[in-house]
């Protein structure tokens, strides 16, 4: 058996700042993202700033919450859009469907996502989410993003080649974008399409946020604390050999003797996943009828 040890529970949602007054909200975003204790500051920053960064823990709501957020607040004019950078299209694809769900409109419609050989999106289409390569691809259509007002870079402490040239092509368009003033007072003919102000967002858990702050010409932080429910960390005493069999133990030890729950296992490829979930319900097929079931739903992801 392998022996876990509690080391601690977090149980309290924290946030920088304080709710807004009433508790006011709108109908469709979750209250118990720890986000709207500081949705007032993050719009604000938005509002007031060229290009923010926000860090916040994972289940702060930042991915779900921060978009409908600045929707609502009226940053992005009727036929705007907020563009929101995904580093793996199964993120792209299921936050759009839970931030769709959120705001009870079909998805595709108000909101939607845009993948490889995959565009689920409409001209009434205000949130979008977009691989970070489909971002690029825009790109290449068009250099100016014309139809994006915000675009939301999240997680981006997964550096990939692709992060940077796009945070490289952002902050061109951003300078290109936002110096309409500039160019006409040097007597520069202005262009035929209306030039909007474009705005950043860096959004990520655990990234070096002042060597972005910097990058991004000094843009101002937000720090986001807290999780949606509470979480307990448990470790081994002992080094375990075999991560597998480490892991088909651990299940079934939670399984029988914690509460009813669900149990998420992190592997590091996908035949070990595949291998997992097939010994987990081959096992559970075996257990004597008395016993405690595991559910039917049991299925691996894939990022």
């Amino acid at each position: 058996m392998v022996r876990l040890v509690e080391m601690e529970t977090i149980s309290t949602l924290q946030a920088r700042e304080h709710p807004r007054p009433n508790n006011q909200r709108p109908p469709s975003q979750n209250p118990e993202s720890s986000c709207l204790f500081g949705q007032d500051a993050i719009v604000d920053a938005v509002r007031n700033n060229d290009s923010v960064v926000i860090i916040g823990e994972p289940g702060s709501g930042k991915t779900t919450q921060v978009p409908q957020y600045l929707l609502d607040a009226g940053l992005v004019p009727a036929h705007g859009l907020i563009a929101v950078t995904q580093p793996r299209k199964v993120a792209a694809t299921t936050i759009a469907s839970r931030v769709a769900a959120e705001r009870s409109a079909q998805l595709g419609v108000e909101v939607g996502y845009a993948i490889r050989f995959d565009d689920t999106s409409s001209p009434q289409t205000r949130i979008k989410f977009y691989t970070d390569g489909m971002l690029l691809r825009e790109m290449l259509n068009d250099s100016h993003l014309k139809k994006c007002d915000i675009v939301i870079v999240d997680e981006a402490h997964e550096r990939t080649l692709r992060t940077d040239v796009l945070l490289a092509n952002l902050k061109r368009i951003q300078k290109a974008r936002n110096t309409t003033s500039e160019d006409q007072a040097n007597g520069k003919r202005s262009e035929r399409w209306d030039k909007r102000p474009l705005k950043i967002i860096v959004m990520s858990a655990s990234l070096q946020a002042e060597r972005f702050s910097k990058y991004l010409g000094g843009a101002p932080i937000l720090y986001v604390k807290g999780r949606q429910h509470p979480v307990k960390l448990y470790f081994s005493k002992e080094h375990q050999d075999d991560y597998l069999d480490s892991a088909f133990r651990t299940f079934y030890q939670i399984h029988d003797e914690k509460e009813p729950g669900d149990v998420l296992i992190f592997l590091p490829g996908q035949e070990d996943i595949e291998s997992l979930a097939s010994t987990i319900k081959l096992y559970a097929s075996q257990r004597p009828p008395d016993s405690l079931q595991v559910g039917n739903f049991l299925q691996p992801l894939r990022c």
